[in-house]
Parts: C-alpha cells; sequence; structure tokens
C-alpha cells in the first residue's frame, strides 16, 4: 500500500513539473503555423522567441513563466475504478512536491480568512504553500483513472469574465458577446496570442467547471465551426502577439457546451489563456 501511495505522489509530481514546464505538441505545431503565416515581423518575432523560451524551458524542466500559477486538478474515473480518500491524499501530495520542484514561485498567503484577504498573514515562502483549488471530477469511457493538471495564471484570471448573455434565441447572439468580451480581455492582457477557454452553462459554476474541460479537451489541430468563427473574428482586430499588432492574437478557441435550460439566458465563462497557457500534463493514476 505505501508502495502504491509513494507511486501517485511520484507520478503526480512529474506531471505537475511538465504541466509547469511543457508544451503539448499540437501547440507547438499551431505556434510554428502562426510563425509561418505570420505577416507583421514584430509578431513574427515574438512568436519565435515565445516557442524558444518554451523548447529551453522544456529541455531544462524549468517554469515557462514566472507566474509558475495555481494548481486546478480534473480527475477523470472510469466504470469499475475507485477514489478513495488516501488516493486523494497521495494526489495533494504529489502537487505539493511537484511546486517544490517546479519550483512554483512562493505565493501563498498566509494567515486567518480576514490576512488571507487583505494579504497582511505575509507570503508563505514553500512553494507548496499554493494550494490546488478543488478536484473537478468527471466520469471517462475507460477503465482508468485519469488526472489532468492545469497550470492557471493570474493575468488571464484578472482579463476572464463569467456573466449572463441573454441569448434572444439566436446561438449567433451568444457567439457575439463572446468575441466582444476576448477582443476587450486580449487587448488588455498583453501576454498574448491567447487560447481562449470558453464554457457555455446554466450557473457560474457550471460555466466555470465547463471552460476548465474545454481546456483538458481542446486541440489546436481540430477546430469547430463556432471556435474558429471565435478565433478568425477576434484575429481580425490586429491586436496581435504582446499587442504589437499582427495576424495573430489568438491561436485557438477552446468551448465546451454544456447542458441548457429553457431560459433566456446562458450563463458564459471565458478565459482568455495567455500565451503559455493551458499549461496542462495527463497521467493515468
Amino acid at each position: 500500500m505505501t508502495e502504491k501511495y509513494d507511486e501517485i505522489v511520484a507520478r503526480v509530481s512529474d506531471t505537475l513539473v511538465e504541466a509547469g514546464s511543457t508544451f503539448r505538441e499540437d501547440k507547438k505545431d499551431a505556434y510554428r503555423r502562426a510563425i509561418a503565416g505570420e505577416r507583421n515581423e514584430q509578431a513574427k518575432w515574438v512568436l519565435d522567441t515565445i516557442l524558444a523560451n518554451a523548447e529551453a524551458a522544456e529541455t531544462n524542466r524549468s517554469p515557462l513563466c514566472d507566474d509558475t500559477g495555481i494548481p486546478h486538478l480534473l480527475l477523470e474515473v472510469g466504470e469499475d475504478c475507485a477514489v478513495t480518500g488516501r488516493l486523494l491524499d497521495a494526489i495533494r501530495a504529489g502537487v505539493a512536491e511537484g511546486l517544490r520542484r517546479l519550483p512554483g514561485r512562493p505565493m501563498g498567503i498566509m494567515g486567518d480568512d480576514h490576512q488571507r484577504i487583505d494579504q497582511s498573514g505575509g507570503l508563505d515562502p514553500d512553494p507548496a504553500g499554493v494550494e490546488p483549488a478543488p478536484i473537478l471530477l468527471r466520469r471517462c469511457k475507460e477503465n482508468v483513472i485519469r488526472l489532468h493538471i492545469l497550470m492557471f495564471g493570474g493575468g488571464p484570471a484578472i482579463r476572464g469574465k463569467t456573466y449572463r448573455v441573454f441569448h434572444k434565441h439566436s446561438t449567433q447572439v451568444v457567439l457575439d458577446e463572446i468575441v466582444s468580451w476576448a477582443t476587450e480581455s486580449v487587448a488588455q492582457l498583453g501576454c498574448s496570442p491567447c487560447t481562449l477557454a470558453v464554457g457555455v452553462g446554466r450557473s457560474h459554476f457550471e460555466a466555470a467547471s465547463l471552460m476548465l474541460q474545454a481546456q483538458a479537451d481542446g486541440r489546436y489541430d481540430v477546430q469547430s465551426a463556432m471556435e474558429k468563427e471565435i478565433t478568425d473574428r477576434v484575429n481580425a482586430a490586429n491586436i496581435g502577439p504582446l499587442g504589437l499588432h499582427g495576424d495573430t492574437s489568438v491561436l485557438a478557441t477552446f468551448l465546451k457546451v454544456g447542458p441548457q435550460r429553457a431560459s433566456g439566458v446562458r450563463i458564459v465563462c471565458m478565459r482568455p489563456a495567455c500565451c503559455f497557457e493551458p499549461r496542462i500534463a495527463t497521467v493515468e493514476l
């Protein structure tokens, strides 16, 4: 039992380091396509530099960005698999070990509720003081337990938005609102090109959880008609990498639409994931 626990801790730790230091292959290919098609020389230089930075981070197993991020966890569970308290303890221990190895930037705030809100409790010097967000659980078809680790930076959280949209019985109305939000947030974010992560649900919680799942499931080489429309329209705004103008403000859009209710509103969560996000890696436990 102890050996299995230690094995899970090690796997989760390795996965967190991978998430914080590595681009997936489909993302590297997306950057290469963007570099080949970019007409603005300043923008092309930015894209080249971001990809070179990512390749160096992967080689050195070092953070992609100084804002190393908050761990967000998506746990997929197969039909005959069981999630125990001991498994959750091992995952939590693996996250802590991975934050120390990456290393994560010490940015956890110590103290009681008031002190954590106003930051008067001081910074925890331990990188593992950055506690992960609550685990999101979902069913998977394969008979495995699979963990996705995503590292969420602060900039996209500041520029993201979760709010209701009066749909007026038109999908286009919702898409227009997403494009409007995204165009404004990408221009303000700075560290573009972005990957837009969007969830459409019945509540704020559901929309946010769908936004996270969109990042876990999305691929840069597979875009639906709605995803492509959002991407193309935001790119037409000529914001460009780092706001220097150009053809590549957004690399791709990852959109996940959940169940909907009979009402006049749709709750939309939109995160303008920065040039290094989604920072994600996956492991079977």
